[in-house]
């Protein structure tokens, strides 16, 4: 099946929060903290309050009035020694004192979106600058400034994952030992639709109803009672198309309860839409970890340990899924795909004067895929041996399967070293000396870099998926789940994986994102698990709709069920037959439906994995770098539509070279102001910085889940940063680079080069 959705969406069919109105509705806009750290000495909105068309100025004393709690935060373990994770008060509006550039400090309510803007400039608002840091290093120093006054050092939280004395006993006895240091850099998310957010208030049953792009209804529900102290059944989601998530439109976000208590106070709906550079400022952002990775091998190079330090920049507060992905996301995976007796790894998380930092892309996966990708890369180098033969030594041979690793996980299924053979022959990793040459005529500095990465897929927070169909009497069929499409076709996957089942047409089914009616539970699309868990969901609700329509087809063919056979959407008894689709339609009468049904299924945890091949060239006069080849092959488990798999490929790709080469979210160390709050200043990927890109499959189907599907939307990510850095890397190697952090920007490359030749 292609796209269905396409044609709706790229004609400007689509419907967005900012395209949603409602009767009434009111414009609000937000005040925003100027500084990255100060106390609010004065705060007044009287000249505000007395503009044409402004209804209400709401600040942080009415947020709190309002009985809001602390903004969410998934940590509820406890770290290194039983400590315990110190997570400060999170507000809807700032209270006495602004914690970074950007917070909200204060909401406009008007009229028009004009009137609230220009009301905005007439609040009186006086500071008292306090000290700032902008980085993890600074906010550990001895005597640095102090975010909460609750927090001593400005240090949250100590997590170990491993037995640190098993790997210190391989280290000691270890033949090579190699270090490196890997920043990946704090980024921000900038989906294409900016975040906005409609709010209505229903007092005879004192419940709200949202729009607000989002990538799980029943997580933004969840969150949002949480804070509120309501019940779910209180609370209704019904956003349509959400122009790209992340994960940085998981989180429930300030601006959201504000809207709430103003849509109450005023009795009218409230909305918000953000500008971009607020997005820059707002949006939580991501990455923000420096990972220190140590290798000990013994001298034919089998790997004995690897052990991590790690240093979290959480921002100002512990945003939603920030410290989860610093600590269970990054040492899930820390082995990678090989065979590693002892491991071991520390993260000390710190607060900021900065944005706070959540899910992006792969929310910590892609970050310990490139660091131990790199890790094992730059050993190889350092030590004389082959960095293809080094990580076939070491692999998890597929017999070994299902794996359980030193620190407790346990991958389900995987062929590692024949996924890689399958990417070395497609990249034809035999011919690159002759294309390096080629390069080398041509004044260019070509590398080919290698990631045989893998990542954790299918994670969720509630205990099941349950999906639910309901019947129009025309026969056709109305598909619900509590997940979201941010853009990766569920429209179309999930009527595929129905009408598969049911050997029907597809185009008698569509997919409605917003729950029914009946309260199902379920996950969104984080963690790669659209089709891993809902998809999972509609195949099994595939076979029940087969077997609950048997009996009303035996019954309308007038023989007993055992003798009918189900094949090409058709119940056959001897020579006579009924559709399944004609039997939908002559069951149709008063609601509900006869064929009207739930499933749900609990599906586990898997692990996408695959091998990522890239060449890069450099010109050494500019630093400028390309990427003039790039093969992905990888084990996605079942693959459901390959249209949609190449696509989610594509742009996993595409946003970790974003990373690679350019994009950097850079505060000013001494006052805390973002300098990058721009397309100017912020570098973002753009079409043509790949100008060859083959994706093919190599699928090993995993247990966990009815589909054996293990997920796609984060590895193009996770692969393409570990190959574009050691092929970046490689690039430079002949002057005598061994390593650089990302970005690599031309003049970071450039200055890199300079260094080297003077060397």
């Amino acid at each position: 099946m292609s796209r269905r959705e396409d044609f709706r969406l790229v004609t400007g069919q689509g419907r967005y929060t900012s395209d949603w109105s409602l009767p009434g509705e009111l414009h609000a806009v937000f005040l925003r903290a100027d500084r990255a750290h100060a106390q609010i000495v004065r705060f007044d909105a009287a000249r505000a309050l007395a503009h044409p068309g402004v209804k209400s100025v709401l600040a942080g004393a009415d947020a709190r009035d309002a009985g809001f709690k602390s903004l969410p935060c998934v940590v509820t373990y406890t770290g290194k020694g039983g400590q315990p994770f110190l997570k400060p008060h999170h507000p809807v509006l700032a209270l006495e004192r602004v914690r970074y550039l950007g917070e909200p400090v204060a909401m406009i309510v008007a009229e028009s979106a004009a009137a609230a803007e220009d009301a905005r400039e007439l609040v009186e608002i006086e500071y008292r600058d306090l000290p700032a840091v902008a980085t993890f290093e600074d906010a550990v120093r001895p005597g640095a400034p102090q975010l909460h006054d609750a927090i001593a050092g400005n240090l949250a939280f100590e997590f170990e994952s491993g037995d640190e004395q098993a790997v210190a006993a391989a280290f000691a006895r270890a033949r090579y030992v190699s270090t490196v240091t890997m920043e990946s850099q704090r980024l921000v998310g900038n989906a294409m639709e900016p975040r906005a957010c409609l709010v209505s208030h229903e007092p005879g049953s004192d419940s709200y109803t949202f729009h607000v792009p989002l990538q799980g209804v029943g997580g933004m529900a969840g969150q949002i009672a949480g804070v509120t102290g309501l019940d779910r059944t209180r609370i209704r989601v019904a956003t349509q198309d959400v122009g790209g998530s992340f994960g940085v439109r998981g989180p429930a976000y300030p601006e959201y309860f504000a809207a709430m208590a103003a849509a109450r106070r005023l009795g009218r709906p409230v909305k918000w839409v953000g500008s971009r550079a607020e997005m820059f400022t707002s949006d939580f952002h991501g990455r923000a970890i420096s990972l220190t990775g140590s290798l000990a091998m013994d001298a034919d190079g089998s790997f004995l340990a690897i052990r991590f330090d790690d240093r979290a920049d959480l921002g100002a507060y512990a945003a939603a899924f920030g410290a989860f992905i610093a600590t269970r996301n990054l040492t899930i995976t820390m082995g990678g795909v090989y065979r590693v007796p002892a491991l071991y790894a520390r993260t000390r998380l710190a607060y900021t004067n900065t944005v706070p930092v959540s899910a992006y892309r792969g929310a910590g996966r892609p970050d310990i895929a490139y660091a131990v990708e790199r890790l094992v890369d730059y050993s190889a180098r350092e030590h004389g041996f082959d960095p293809v033969e080094l990580r076939r030594r070491n692999f998890i041979p597929r017999e070994a399967m299902p794996y359980r690793t030193p620190n407790a996980g346990t991958y389900d299924s995987g062929d590692f070293e024949a996924v890689m053979d399958d990417g070395l022959a497609r990249a034809d990793w035999a011919g690159f000396p002759a294309r390096r040459e080629a390069a080398r005529r041509a004044g260019k500095l070509r590398g080919i870099g290698i990631a045989t990465y893998l990542e954790a897929g299918g994670g969720g927070g509630a205990p099941k998926d349950q999906v639910a169909v309901e019947f129009a009497p025309d026969g056709t069929m109305t598909l619900y789940a509590v997940t979201q499409s941010s853009g990766q076709g569920h429209e179309t996957v999930f009527p595929q994986i129905v009408a598969e089942r049911l050997g029907i047409d597809p185009a008698c089914i569509r997919f409605h994102p917003k729950a029914p009616p009946a309260d199902l539970v379920g996950n969104g699309t984080g963690g790669s698990r659209g089709v891993f868990g809902t998809g999972s969901a509609f195949r099994v609700l595939g076979e029940k709709l087969a077997e609950t329509a048997r009996a009303h087809a035996a019954g309308k063919l007038g023989v007993p069920e055992h003798e009918l056979r189900y094949s090409e959407g058709r119940f056959h008894a001897g020579d006579r037959s009924i559709g399944f689709v004609e039997l939908a339609r002559a069951l149709a009468g008063p609601k509900p439906h006869p064929l009207d049904t739930t499933a749900e299924g609990v599906f586990g945890t898997s692990y996408p994995n695959g091998c990522h091949i890239a060449e890069v060239e450099v010109d050494p006069e500019t630093g400028a770098a390309a990427v003039a080849r790039y093969t992905a092959v990888d084990d996605l488990g079942h693959v459901v539509n390959p249209t949609l798999v190449e696509g989610q490929v594509h742009g996993g790709v595409a946003q970790g070279a974003g990373q690679v080469f350019g994009e950097h979210a850079v505060y000013d160390p001494a006052s805390g102001q973002l300098l990058t709050g721009s397309f100017m200043d912020y570098i973002m990927p753009r079409a043509g910085w790949i100008r060859r890109m083959e994706v093919h499959d190599h699928p090993v189907p995993t247990p966990t889940n009815a589909l054996g599907a293990k997920g796609v939307g984060e590895s193009g990510c996770s692969g393409s940063l570990p190959a574009l850095t050691n092929a970046t890397v490689d690039a430079l190697r002949p002057l005598g680079v061994g390593h650089l952090d990302m970005p690599y920007t031309p003049g970071r490359l450039w200055a890199a080069i300079q260094r080297a030749k003077a060397r």
